[in-house]
C-alpha cells in the first residue's frame, strides 16, 4: 500500500504527464499550420508517449491499492514563434519533469518504499534519454538556423518517427 503523502505525489506526476502530453498536442498543432509535418509527426509520438507514462504511474498506483485523483490540466502556453523556440520550451519542459520524476523518487526513497523507488528507476532512464534527444533536435536546428532547405529536410527525417509502446515498470 501506498502512504498518503507518496499517493499525493504519485497523482501530482500523473497531472505533470497529462500536462505534457497536452504541451506537446499544442506543439503539434503549430507544426501543423507551420506546414512542418515531420516535426508535427515527432510531436505526435511524444503526445503518445507522454499519455503512456501518465497510464503507468495510473497503473501502478491501483496496482499498489491507490486512489487516482486527476485534477485539471493547465492550459498550455507556447513560449516561442519559431522552430529553435520552441524546441528550447521543450528542452527547459523536459527539465522540468526531470526534477518532478527526481522529486518523486525523493519521496519515496524518504517514506522508504522500496517498490516504488524500483519503479521509477524507469522513469529516470526514460527522462535522461528525453532531455538527450531533445538536447540533439535543438543542437540540429541551431546548426540549419534560416536554411530553409535544410529544416525540410529534418522535417523529412521526423516524419519517419514511429511510436513504440514501451514497457513501464
Amino acid at each position: 500500500m501506498l502512504s498518503e503523502k507518496l499517493q499525493k505525489a504519485f497523482n501530482e506526476q500523473i497531472n505533470a504527464e497529462l500536462y505534457s502530453e497536452y504541451l506537446y498536442l499544442a506543439m503539434k498543432s503549430f507544426f501543423e499550420e507551420a506546414h512542418l509535418k515531420g516535426v508535427a509527426n515527432w510531436f505526435d509520438v511524444q503526445v503518445q508517449e507522454e499519455h503512456a507514462h501518465a497510464l503507468g504511474l495510473y497503473d501502478y498506483v491501483h496496482e499498489r491499492g491507490g486512489r487516482v485523483e486527476l485534477n485539471a490540466i493547465a492550459k498550455p502556453v507556447l513560449e516561442g514563434k519559431t522552430p529553435v523556440e520552441i524546441f528550447e520550451q521543450v528542452m527547459r519542459h523536459e527539465q522540468l519533469v526531470t526534477s518532478k520524476i527526481n522529486a518523486l523518487t525523493d519521496t519515496a526513497e524518504s517514506e522508504k518504499d522500496r517498490a516504488a523507488v524500483s519503479f521509477l528507476d524507469w522513469y529516470i532512464k526514460e527522462q535522461v534519454e528525453e532531455e538527450a534527444n531533445v538536447r540533439h533536435l535543438l543542437s540540429s536546428l541551431k546548426m540549419i538556423g534560416e536554411d530553409q532547405h535544410a529544416l525540410l529536410m529534418l522535417d523529412r527525417e521526423l516524419a519517419a518517427r514511429k511510436y513504440n509502446a514501451p514497457v513501464i515498470g
